[in-house]
């Protein structure tokens, strides 16, 4: 049964994409984006996926067109929230309190204070919950390059500085630029020199980015000591 956007935005059970992305100030498309790829490891450590549904939407000409929306609970809403800054985060958080505190006291005509506080307490461990399942995924995703060394530790233990570094490494064909990082040429990929490490970061509009550099095995460090 399709049912309106009025209809999925004002549950207080439930909030619609389109609903954070007003409340935080972005893009529904980012926001769209930013729960599919959370979607994944929500899945593993809840075995279900994020409720994906159309709403109908006027258009100036008299018709209507249907614009897929996710509609999250407060448990999921939370965890989505650990993708953005700390001001995206808290304005999710003051909006579940509203809506809870509004649907209170339609049931019962008065808010009770531990109730209240008992709310705040949850939506703190949930968002540490999020904060603690994207740390694991980091960890994992970072395995791989545990022990490496960047750029900046060789440089450092070679006495020289990491832009004459790279710029060696280079001119010798071990890397180049592209995409805004280096990269192994083709000579030396997949010979255990070097690994991909992630990083994550927030943009200025509050977004939460990842960028991945390289760092250096063992093996690596005994080619640049050759090199350098």
């Amino acid at each position: 049964m399709k049912k309106n956007q009025k209809q999925l935005a004002t549950s207080a059970q439930s909030m619609t994409s389109l609903e954070i992305a007003t409340i935080i100030g972005k893009q529904h498309k980012n926001v769209m984006q930013a729960i599919r790829n959370m979607e994944p490891a929500w899945e593993q450590e809840r075995g279900l996926k994020f409720q994906l549904t159309q709403i109908r939407e006027e258009i100036p000409n008299g018709g209507y067109r249907l614009r897929p929306v996710f509609v999250l609970s407060k448990i999921e809403c939370l965890y989505i929230a650990t993708k953005f800054n700390d001001v995206a985060r808290a304005k999710l958080v003051l909006r579940w309190e509203e809506l809870e505190r509004a649907n209170a006291l339609n049931d019962k005509g008065k808010m009770i204070n531990d109730n209240r506080q008992k709310l705040l307490v949850t939506e703190k461990e949930i968002l540490l919950q999020g904060d603690a399942i994207r740390r694991q995924q980091i960890g994992d995703e970072n395995a791989p390059a545990d022990g490496c060394l960047t750029v900046s530790d060789i440089a450092k233990m070679l006495d020289t500085s990491v832009k004459a570094l790279n710029k060696k490494l280079v001119e010798e064909g071990v890397q180049f630029w592209n995409g805004g990082r280096y990269k192994l040429t083709p000579k030396y990929a997949g010979r255990g020199l070097a690994q991909d490490r992630a990083f994550h970061y927030y943009s200025l509009e509050g977004e939460k980015k990842e960028r991945a550099y390289l760092v250096w095995t063992p093996i690596g460090m005994e080619l640049i000591r050759t090199i350098v």
